[in-house]
């Protein structure tokens, strides 16, 4: 088979969704990750629509299901812990939701047996020749491959090696969220409670059958000078911004500085003329990030590893990469367009606004245009019509 030896960036979902597809079809993929093993725990992340039907593909919307959060509703509540208003569980989760590191898991196992995995490196050069690639590593020695494929999220080191600086493509939508493992000290049963103050978000969800639980916070903010790699910056950005806040603010602090998993990011959607450039493609996050606010990430990555897996197998790579982008860009551009203006209800930016947002939430059973709101993320999320490729193992 020609361009038979794909090297995928980015063991997260895309990277192992994609190896999945790519094998059953008779490429030999290999998935490098910085990373010195699989991450584990994680937020939770949803799908919707045409995700799932891309899982039942797979033969894993069972195992995905099984390992789902099962979360229920999400109750506001004031700093005495006071309810103020609940929201449904299907307004936060999606049809199904699952851990990102539980799903990870998921798709590693499912590949790890015919899939070549390079943990604890990272790509370091891309130099493009008439037979292949030739890439160099942080630690291991050069080799050739016929395709790379960068699926290694928001701030893809293969974006940057081959189209440039990430402040060209990335838009920031003005805030940033940190989530973490944290105990469930408040004994939460698969619900969650969440807290504003104006231009910041604080909650809690239990996680694994309640054995733990996510904390997480979110505050609106301009485009912050820091690391994305330096987590002690980054809890110490999360400290200052929720200094003083209150309700269970001073407790979630104090775990998330011990949490195993800490995460920190700006809520940014990456755009980009074209999601490949001669032998190498971007897939998931690191072509088009649609943002946490828009809960389409997820889909997109699975499905994009689907699609970008089955125009390889159906032609070259050439004419591949383009049809990959055309089959895409509607799904894309409809998810993406779900986090515009979603930012101010998450995260309320004056008093005013919060009790605006806590009026409509109290009277959404009521309004006419509720069922229009509920069908926007999963009108979004069958936003493509997947395609039955010819020799697909399904």
């Amino acid at each position: 088979m020609p361009n038979n030896r794909v090297l995928i960036s980015g063991a997260s979902v895309a990277g192992p969704a994609l190896a999945f597809w790519l094998r059953r079809y008779g490429f030999t993929p290999t998935v490098v990750e910085r990373a010195p093993e699989l991450r584990d725990g994680g937020y939770a992340v949803d799908f919707r629509g045409a995700s799932l039907e891309v899982l039942d593909r797979m033969g894993l919307l069972g195992a995905v299901e099984a390992a789902a959060t099962r979360m229920g509703e999400v109750t506001y509540v004031d700093g005495a812990d006071r309810p103020l208003v609940v929201t449904p569980a299907t307004y936060q989760s999606g049809e199904l939701e699952i851990l990102r590191g539980d799903l990870s898991r998921i798709l590693y196992d499912a590949t790890k047996d015919d899939v070549e995995y390079v943990f604890g490196d990272s790509i370091t050069g891309i130099t493009e020749h008439g037979a292949g690639v030739t890439v160099t590593f942080a630690h291991g020695e050069p080799r050739e491959f016929d395709l790379v494929v960068g699926a290694d999220g928001l701030h893809s080191n293969v974006r940057s090696l081959v189209l440039g600086d990430e402040r060209r493509f990335r838009h920031d939508l003005g805030y940033y969220v940190s989530i973490c493992t944290v105990p469930n000290h408040l004994g939460l049963d698969h619900v969650g409670r969440f807290y504003n103050e104006p231009n910041r978000t604080v909650g809690v969800y239990s996680a694994r059958d309640n054995t733990e639980a996510k904390a997480l916070f979110w505050f609106g903010a301009d485009r912050l000078d820091h690391d994305h790699r330096d987590a002690g910056q980054q809890r110490r950005i999360v400290e200052e911004r929720f200094a003083g806040v209150g309700w269970e603010t001073p407790a979630l602090l104090e775990a998330m500085r011990t949490a195993p998993d800490f995460y920190f990011d700006s809520a940014s959607q990456i755009k980009l003329d074209s999601y490949a450039r001669g032998r190498v493609a971007l897939v998931g996050d690191a072509a088009y990030c649609a943002a946490p606010l828009s809960g389409m990430g997820t889909s997109l990555a699975v499905v994009g590893a689907y699609v970008l897996a089955g125009e390889l197998a159906s032609a070259s790579y050439e004419t591949a990469f383009a049809d990959y982008e055309r089959e895409m860009r509607p799904f894309v551009d409809a998810c993406q367009k779900l986090a515009e203006g979603n930012g101010k209800w998450f995260v309320p930016p004056t008093r005013a606004w919060l009790k605006f947002r806590n009026l409509n939430y109290r009277l959404l059973p009521y309004l006419p245009w509720r069922k229009l709101i509920e069908e926007l993320p999963l009108k979004a999320g069958n936003a493509i019509t997947l395609k039955r490729y010819a020799g697909a193992p399904v």
